[in-house]
């Protein structure tokens, strides 16, 4: 049959639920339960079957079945709260960051870059740990009143979902994403079109499109490059989150931070700080310099310097190979353009992501740290791992002191918490928990919580996310056989039930529990102790080795030995992450360490009363206290791969039986374990408040955020840029001339706590003036070599030939053996960090 013509018939609410299209189209609703509850009332099937997603809800539900609903007293009510609260939250000015920088607000924003963000199941524009952080800082930045703006790229095929078929082979499978049933709008231009920009790339031009998505008080704006002024290849960029090879993600990062800037200048913003959310958006910066210049009377460098000041870097990833790296064939490609319009050599542009004149290519992260001031990795252990991986770009300076930091990762807790914790909090925590989160106080109160009642909350999480497994295992296996029926015993409810689910990357080693499978059977059915495992997570289509752990655990699952006990789930997703760390009694982490740079699922099982057992690396490093869940292994690292894997499973196994396993099953007459119950409580107590995205964001805005806003206020008018880079040139030119003496060369011994030591240098500064540099004693304890001092000496009378002597008089507050030695440094009053320049002249 031929038809005439087509037809579009659009919903349309009733006056009295109106608001629910503006909820629907702000993610606030998917961390506030009583907002999503609404849709869920209105026809429950129909919301789980558009996969939650509000927008693509009301374009399916009837026009009775509002009608009716509109009709409804009950839900009309709840409605109306929800709208209050929805305006409330949104018009709300007395926000911890106004209350806090209320005068750095006015008229600035951050802007914060990242390649994918997971906000909701919903929007399946990530791919795992990293969008999902970079979702729940958006959140609390929301939440905390931070002026700030999201940039990132709006895939049509999002990340794949993953199929598991009989024989446990996972099969990747692309779904399209239709733009008008997301919570995304077109940004428009002045003359009320779409907003479409372009970029080059090689001698082209690729335009985009720019998409707004409302996260509470935040925007985060997406790029789409699928229109049809581009060629095929082109509107194939933003298809798939890390599909394709070298010259796709080479693209995709340059249609990030080049078009991502475009985006936000052409929008009209001009933020105060610019974050790298890992160093796929690096060329933000080099697009920065290159506006810098063309409109100003700066060289590349006076540019760098200016574009530095503002600017964040974090870096996620703790082993060299995981940081990207491109062929200098590649480079020359996409940028022998760029290096000329900026006044470059191709020398000098390489050199910008190399260490070593040896190095085989150009590095991101490598570039990222040149072309920002303020960087960090995302724990205490990965921001020293950081620092020994990238020493070698500042080589005097003790790694100890180098400017990489840290800011230990976080979860947005009112996203991952559930529903029924959040209810039994409103009981018995202050009644502004919710606005305390990162407030130690707040969590101390859950101990007051009666362990009955407690407990029956984690119970019904469990036999929620029991229920779940079941149904989804049953889904998988009507997809293959058509035959298969609800298995019962799968999964039971009593039992303790140990989770891990995560990327299935080799060195995370999701088949550690697997080395004695023969001790393993014995803890798995001990009569009375049972353990149960549920496993998920994907491997990327292209990690053979990670797919082929997942056929080996779905081949236990199907094993006489541990049918039952064991339990792979397909398509691990936000939605299934959710049942699992609110429902699981233990989560199981055991990467190698120190390959996890933080690691944030158990923070979010920490936040639901479930207890970590985990290796000591990542964030768990810092969380774990003795009595709030267990580790495993020793803070060790080997070069063995076989000799840690056998420590780390006997560790494993031995804590199974002879600790989790009794505390779990020493119940009283009533089924109750208190002992359990109070490492429950106490993981929340000690993790919830420290490991929050609120926390987290708090420490971005304090230590990062405000000190980037500053230095980027000074450096508005240019001038400081181009005297800092002429002094930065000056002090190179100049450093190797300096020498240094001491006339202190014969003080040892030893001394006793109560005297006071005096040491004095003479340095030639050549032709530098003492207020280019400081010179500082450095002392280390010789039975710590990580623990150093440094003191700064003062300037006596200038002396002659631009000799100077410098002197200071020590009192040590600790006993003990030293070293200590003499250095200058440049004067780190001019700098974002003393060691910025990795300048230091050693006596």
């Amino acid at each position: 049959m031929q038809f005439y013509g087509s037809l579009s018939v659009k919903p349309e609410l009733p006056a009295e639920i109106e608001g629910l299209e503006r909820i629907s189209k702000n993610l606030w609703w998917c961390w506030n339960p009583q907002a999503e509850d609404l849709f869920r009332r209105i026809d429950f099937k129909l919301w789980k079957k558009v996969n939650k997603n509000p927008v693509k809800f009301i374009s399916k539900i009837s026009y009775k079945t509002l009608q009716k609903i509109a009709e409804d007293d009950n839900f009309l009510t709840d409605y109306n709260k929800v709208i209050e609260s929805f305006d409330n939250y949104l018009n709300r000015q007395d926000t911890w960051f106004n209350r806090n920088f209320d005068q750095l607000a006015e008229g600035r924003v951050i802007a914060y870059f990242s390649a994918e963000f997971g906000f909701h199941e919903s929007l399946p524009i990530y791919s795992g740990g990293l969008g999902v952080l970079a979702g729940d800082h958006c959140k609390s930045a929301s939440d905390l009143g931070l002026p700030f703006v999201g940039v990132g790229l709006l895939y049509r095929n999002g990340y794949f979902q993953q199929k598991i078929n009989n024989e446990g082979w996972q099969k990747a499978v692309y779904p399209e994403l239709d733009f008008d049933l997301l919570a995304a709008n077109p940004v428009k231009d002045d003359s009320g079109d779409d907003l479409i920009l372009s970029i080059k790339l090689e001698q082209r031009d690729v335009y985009f499109k720019v998409w707004e998505v409302k996260v509470g008080r935040i925007s985060v704006y997406l790029l789409d490059t699928d229109l049809e002024a581009n060629t095929e290849g082109d509107r194939k960029l933003t298809s798939r989150l890390y599909g394709g090879g070298s010259e796709t993600r080479i693209s995709q990062e340059i249609l990030l931070g080049i078009g991502g800037t475009r985006a936000l200048y052409k929008m009209g913003y001009k933020p105060a700080v610019w974050h790298m959310n890992e160093g796929h958006s690096v060329y933000l910066g080099l697009e920065r310099i290159r506006n810098l210049i063309k409109d100003n009377d700066m060289d590349f460098y006076q540019a760098m310097e200016k574009v530095a000041a503002n600017t964040v870097f974090t870096t996620h990833t703790p082993v060299p190979a995981g940081n990207e790296v491109f062929t200098f064939a590649l480079k020359d490609k996409y940028f022998s353009n760029y290096w000329q319009e900026v006044g470059l050599s191709r020398e000098e542009f390489m050199r910008l992501g190399m260490i070593h004149e040896y190095d085989e290519g150009f590095g991101l992260t490598v570039l990222a740290l040149r072309l920002s001031r303020f960087h960090n990795g995302v724990s205490a252990l990965h921001g020293d791992v950081s620092s020994n991986m990238w020493k070698d770009l500042w080589p005097s300076v003790p790694v100890d002191e180098n400017p990489i930091t840290y800011i230990t990762n976080g979860v947005h807790t009112l996203t991952w918490l559930a529903p029924e914790l959040k209810e039994l909090f409103d009981k018995y925590l202050p009644a502004n928990w919710r606005d305390r989160i990162e407030d130690k106080q707040v969590w101390a109160k859950v101990k007051e919580i009666p362990n009955q009642e407690f407990w029956e909350v984690h119970r019904a999480l469990k036999s929620r996310m029991i229920d779940f497994a079941r149904q989804k295992d049953l889904a998988r296996k009507k997809r293959y056989s058509g035959l298969a029926e609800l298995d019962e015993g799968l999964l039971d409810k009593d039992t303790l039930t140990i989770g891990f689910a995560r990327r299935f990357a080799t060195y995370k080693r999701a088949t550690l529990i697997l080395k004695d499978l023969k001790r393993l059977k014995e803890i798995c059915n001990n009569h009375g102790k049972e353990v149960q495992f549920v496993f998920a997570g994907k491997a990327h289509p292209a990690d053979i080795p990670g797919q082929e752990l997942i056929k080996e655990l779905h081949n236990i699952s199907e094993s006489e030995e541990f049918k039952g006990k064991f339990i792979i789930l397909e398509n691990y997703d936000m939605n299934l992450a959710r049942y699992l760390v609110q429902g699981v009694d233990v989560w199981l982490n055991n990467p190698r360490r120190p390959l996890e740079a933080s690691g944030t699922s158990g923070q979010k099982v920490a936040a639901n009363g479930g207890l970590n057992f985990s290796v000591l690396d990542g964030w768990w490093c810092e969380g774990y206290n003795g009595k709030n869940g267990w580790g495993i292994g020793y803070k060790s690292e080997y070069s063995n791969r076989e000799e840690q894997d056998l420590i780390d499973s006997k560790s494993l196994y031995d804590t199974l039986e002879q600790e989790i396993v009794p505390l779990y099953y020493n119940t009283d007459d009533n089924g109750i374990a208190h002992g359990w119950i109070e490492y429950m409580k106490e993981t929340i107590a000690s993790n919830a408040p420290k490991y929050s995205t609120d926390r987290m964001v708090q420490e971005y805005t304090k230590r990062l955020y405000i000190p980037a806003i500053k230095r980027g206020i000074d450096f508005e008018d240019n001038k400081e840029a181009i005297d800092l880079a002429k002094w930065k040139y000056i002090l190179k030119s100049n450093w190797d001339k300096i020498e240094i003496n001491s006339a202190n060369e014969g003080v040892q011994g030893k001394f006793n706590i109560t005297d006071e030591l005096e040491l004095t240098a003479q340095v030639k500064l050549g032709d530098l003036i003492p207020e280019d540099v400081r010179v500082e004693v450095y002392l280390v304890d010789k039975q710590n070599q990580n623990s150093s001092k440094v003191v700064p000496m003062e300037l006596k009378p200038i002396g002659e030939d631009n000799n100077y002597t410098y002197s200071v008089k020590i009192k040590f507050e600790e006993t003990g053996e030293y070293n200590y030695t003499f250095r200058v440094v440049p004067n780190p009053d001019k700098l974002a960090n003393k060691h910025e320049i990795g300048l230091i002249k050693w006596i």
